[in-house]
């Protein structure tokens, strides 16, 4: 081209209003990602396709370029300011630096539409504007003709609903085009269907989902479908538009289409070009005969027809009619063409199960896919993720249970009694910080009521504090499958991230290590409190609890008892008595233990005066008594010269109070069998001689029986009492020990851990309440639900490389800890099916409420109240690139102990399964030998030590679907790498059960896993460059695949890095 070079400097100096853009920006040019000098600030005036840049706004153009035949790379970075202009030539490219975020937007924009290219997409715009101008005002004027009945009050008309099953997708269609036309005969396509519609109340366009790109064919056939979920505004009189693009490179594609607002066309550069558009009624659709549409695509301006697009109804379950004559697949082309087979809809789930689920999850995201399989037929999946609302319900309902429990400590601590100033300092301490802790948990349950909006935590909101019980994207993953000749199967798995304390850090490791190096310091204490095992902690709990729970229990069969007798009814005597007998029986039996009668002895050395009638020491326990430090304790507090010696500890004494608790209640049983064999005897003698009115009313009254047992029952009242109060004071004492050993490291890791259990146990009631949802109509399952449990399958990709370590060994405890759950279902009584927590921090009962229809669905076992137990297991592997750092040059211990200490829970429970399953009773398990040789593979590839083994995932995952197990897919926020683990698992199993054609295996996971499937994205709406914009959940497995391994030029810096250090260190 040649210029006028006077006429360009003088455009070049016209007056600031006559161009399109200008301001300042440091340039340079660029070859490669080497820059050939470094930036200078240029003042840059764009008119046209033309960009002067200047040294100053009153200086002379020292350079014009020419905005044809190039394109715009805009970087995705929030923090990148800098957008690079390429160009078809080859000369370099030209850098341009912005001063702010939005400044270079701006200029992104202006530069992108300065060029011939940009203007033709204006004129198109405009046209498209045109024909919907034209459409809408087509469609006013047949609204004048709508009758008056189907106009409100207000004028606006009544749209017509579109009936479908409750809780289902209101409308689903699949796309496929034909004789789409190429700008050049010699471009083979690679095309992909924007989806937008039009509400019919707003006229407003809304761009809606996308399908994949079909590469390389000129009758594309879309996998994707379309899906609109059940509470979306779509009614008969909607309209949807499909337009259709040409993708010339489908990684700038994906750039230049995720920038845009939502009521914007994506602008069309040279990533893509606009080949024709189309528009159709939502009740053409619906109404058609065949269910199906054949529409004309054409050109902006509504002359040139470009092609056909067929839109097909699609209802779950129901497939269209004909026999599938072929599956025709061109590896080049990728295209298939098939036809699809009838059978009859099978639902997998029922009305009355909707408002357990709708109370549990909520925001789902659908999409809808078709892939062929083996045998020439057509598999519709739909794909499903939902947020779960149990994300924060049951934190909050944890940290109600844990501020109680904390409080009742706390009073007992102060009720413990008088004590040597030693022993008082300690306790004032303790209770010093526990306050503090309890004020914590106060604060946070306060914050998190005070939380409204999205029900789940993303990934960015894992530093916040007030959030840090909450777990981290905890989502439903569901996969339905309709295939024509097998039966529908629903595949679930619960995606969240890892269960980790992230707000404390993991600078000295996770909870694994802190609790074993806590434990050993414990030990070493010495004079200032008396060391107790953690076994003996816990049991020291489980007695304070047996306390809470059996005292009114007793006392009020004792009240019953009595007024039984008073009543004289001997079958309500006798049901009282066994109800009495077997509670105070458990009662007895929980102070049966050599920890009670030690605790009381080091309780009765810490009271301000106290001598021994023999030199004895207190016993924590059998497996103790070799223990130096604490056995020559009491002797330590007698030599303290604050401590009088006035009074003596009888041992015996304990053994006399405890044993008096059984003697009272024998002596209640015995006059108990008195009376009644003195009723019988009566009652025969009154067979034998009928006495006189008088005679038997006298008989009949019932004051002897109740003035007869109410001394023995009020004795057996004091004699508890007095065990209770010597019990609970001498188990507070423990705890009192494990407090002031730790302070405060001890509560530190309370908090931690009751941080990881929290968001762990809220994943499992997710799980679990999904698990029996889905199980309810199975009598096999729920015979294994209460014979022996379930098997609860985490699938852990954290690498033991840096924090992800410490969040692997938080996650380690945090899940076994879910061991000490028990699981209980019941009747609702109301509309709120939300479950109901209760018990402590050594054991929990979840009771699952569920309406009537579905709870007489249930086994009498589990109707009459069965407590149902977990067996949690965690298989981990390091998949990213930290663990290839990891295994060349670190530590990979921590994930092969893990492995193989949960291979041997595993297997524990696969031997209890066998032991108390019959072996029909799963269809499953007509597999047996399959099961036992999954099992031992799993056990080789663990001994193995192999480097990112994903063997061990994909068999523990086979084993857990085999034993109806719950499903979790876990990593440190639950995206990348949990997306990746999923979406390879769907389609695995679509290859395995489901008979997935070979030649669309990687087709169909890309699908899964393709980000243009769900439309443009926000910036913002990465979870890679940022937080979530909205509250409705961003389905993760729809996201970019990430490189799984570290490259090999940064292994071979490292390895020459490494070397280097060494010979430097020995040098």
């Amino acid at each position: 081209m040649r210029f006028n070079a006077k006429d360009l400097a003088l455009l070049a100096r016209r007056p600031s209003g006559c161009f399109d853009k200008e301001g300042k920006l440091k340039i340079c040019r660029v070859v490669g990602d080497e820059k050939l000098l470094e930036p200078r600030e240029r003042w840059c005036r764009l008119k046209g396709n033309l960009l002067f840049l200047m040294k100053n706004k009153t200086s002379e153009a020292s350079e014009v370029v020419i905005l044809e035949r190039c394109w715009i790379v805009e970087f995705r970075s929030k923090t990148d300011v800098s957008i690079v202009l390429k160009f078809q030539s080859g000369e370099p490219d030209l850098y341009l630096e912005a001063a702010s975020k939005p400044d270079c937007e701006s200029w992104a924009a202006a530069l992108g539409e300065a060029n011939s290219e940009g203007l033709r997409n204006k004129i198109q715009q405009l046209r498209r504007l045109i024909m919907e101008i034209k459409e809408e005002r087509s469609a006013d004027e047949a609204r004048q003709f709508v009758p008056s009945s189907q106009v409100d009050s207000l004028g606006e008309p009544q749209f017509t609903s579109i009936q479908r099953i409750a809780n289902e997708p209101k409308l689903e269609f699949s796309l496929a085009c034909k004789d789409l036309v190429a700008a050049t005969r010699d471009r083979k396509l690679n095309t992909f269907i924007q989806v937008s519609v039009v509400h019919p109340a707003e006229h407003i366009l809304t761009r809606y989902s996308s399908t994949e790109i079909v590469e390389g064919t000129r009758d594309p056939l879309f996998l994707t479908g379309v899906t609109f979920p059940p509470e979306y505004p779509i009614y008969e009189e909607t309209k949807i538009k499909l337009t259709v693009y040409d993708v010339k490179d489908k990684s700038q594609d994906t750039v230049c289409t995720s920038v845009l607002p939502d009521h914007k066309e994506p602008r069309t550069d040279v990533g893509r070009s606009f080949l024709g558009c189309t528009t159709f009624r939502v009740g053409d659709l619906v109404k058609s005969k065949e269910q199906q549409l054949t529409l004309t695509l054409r050109t902006s301006d509504g002359g040139k027809t470009v092609g056909t697009i067929e839109v097909n109804l699609v209802k779950m379950g129901e497939i269209e009619d004909g026999e599938a004559d072929h599956v025709t697949t061109d590896a080049q082309d990728q295209k298939c063409a098939l036809v699809r087979e009838c059978t009859a809809p099978e639902g997998v789930s029922g009305k009355d199960n909707l408002p357990l689920l709708n109370a549990v999850l909520k925001n789902p995201i659908c999409k809808l896919y078709r892939f062929p399989t083996s045998d020439n037929k057509w598999m519709q999946i739909r794909e499903q993720m939902a947020e779960s609302t149990l994300s924060f319900h049951v934190p909050k309902e944890l940290i109600s249970l844990h501020i109680k429990e904390d409080m009742r400590r706390n009073q007992e601590l102060k009720e413990l009694g008088e004590l040597a100033p030693h022993w008082d300092n300690m306790r004032k301490n303790v209770i010093a910080h526990c306050d503090q802790m309890l004020s914590l948990y106060q604060d946070t349950l306060a914050e998190l009521g005070k939380h409204t909006g999205s029900s789940f935590k993303s990934s960015c909101s894992k530093g916040e504090k007030t959030l840090e019980f909450i777990p981290i994207n905890l989502h439903l993953q569901r996969m339905h499958v309709h295939t024509a000749r097998l039966k529908d199967a629903v595949y679930d798995v619960i995606t969240v991230g890892a269960p980790a304390a992230h707000c404390q850090g993991f600078k000295n490791g996770g909870l694994r290590k802190l609790l074993s190096k806590f434990e050993a310091e414990r030990r070493n204490t010495g004079y200032q409190c008396i060391y107790y095992s953690p076994e003996n902690t816990a049991k020291a709990k489980e007695v304070l609890s047996n306390i809470n729970h059996l005292q009114p229990l007793i006392s009020s069969h004792a009240d019953l008892l009595l007024n039984s007798a008073s009543q004289r009814s001997p079958d309500s005597l006798k049901n009282s008595l066994k109800m009495l007998s077997e509670k105070t029986e458990l009662f007895v039996h929980a102070f049966k233990d050599q920890l009670v009668r030690s605790a009381l002895l080091a309780l009765y050395t810490a009271r301000p005066g106290c001598v021994l009638k023999k030199p004895v020491t207190p016993r924590n326990s059998v497996e103790e008594g070799g223990d130096s430090q604490h056995q020559d304790h009491p002797s330590q507090i007698k030599r303290q010269d604050s401590i009088p010696h006035h009074s003596e500890y009888d041992e015996e004494e304990w053994d006399r109070v405890w044993a008096n608790v059984g003697k009272s209640l024998n002596c209640v049983i015995a006059m108990v069998d008195r009376l009644l064999e003195k009723d019988n005897s009566s009652s025969i003698k009154e067979g034998e001689d009928d006495p006189s009115p008088a005679d038997r009313k006298i008989s009949h009254t019932g004051g002897d029986w109740y003035e007869q047992l109410y001394p023995l029952v009020i004795t057996l009242k004091d004699c508890m009492g007095e065990v209770v109060t010597r019990a609970k004071q001498s188990m507070t004492f423990v705890l009192l020990q494990e407090l002031a050993c730790g302070l405060p490291q001890c509560l530190m890791l309370t908090l931690r851990r009751d941080i990881v259990f929290s968001q762990a146990l809220a994943g499992l009631v997710c799980g679990f309440i999904i698990k029996l949802h889905a199980g309810l109509h199975d009598q096999g399952f729920l015979q294994q639900l209460h014979t022996v449990g379930l098997l609860v399958q985490y699938e852990g990709l954290l690498s033991t490389y840096s924090e992800e370590a410490g969040m692997l060994e938080d996650m380690a405890v945090g899940i076994s800890d879910l061991q000490k759950v028990m699981f209980k279902i019941i009747e609702a009584k109301s509309e709120d099916f939300l479950p109901i927590i209760s018990g402590r921090r050594e054991h929990y009962v979840i009771e699952v409420q569920l309406p009537a229809k579905m709870f007489e669905l249930l086994p009498q076992e589990i109707k009459e109240g069965k407590l149902l137990r977990m067996y949690p297991v965690l298989f981990n592997v390091g998949i990213n690139e930290q663990q290839t750092l990891a295994e060349r040059f670190g530590d990979t211990t921590l994930q092969e102990n893990i492995n193989q200490e949960n291979l041997e829970l595993l297997k524990e429970y696969y031997k209890l399964f066998t032991e108390k399953m019959p072996p029909d009773c799963l269809p499953h398990f007509q597999e047996q030998n399959d099961l036992k040789g999954l099992l031992e593979n799993l056990h080789q590839n663990i001994q193995a030590k192999k480097r990112k083994n994903v063997e061990i995932m994909w068999l523990a995952a086979t084993i857990c679907r085999k034993l109806n197990g719950i499903r979790f897919t876990c990593c440190k926020s639950a995206k990348d790498r949990t997306s990746m683990s999923v979406t390879l698992e769907q389609c695995s199993i679509l290859r395995d059960e489901h008979q997935l054609h070979k030649d669309f295996f990687i087709r169909a996971l890309d699908c899964m896993r393709s980000r243009q499937t769900q439309g443009a994205l926000n910036e913002s709406d990465d979870p890679e460059t940022g937080c979530l914009t909205d509250n409705k959940p961003t389905s993760r497995h729809f996201y970019p695949v990430a490189l799984l391994l570290v490259s090999s030029h940064l292994l071979v810096v490292w390895l020459i890095l490494s070397l280097a250090l060494l010979l430097a260190k020995y040098q």
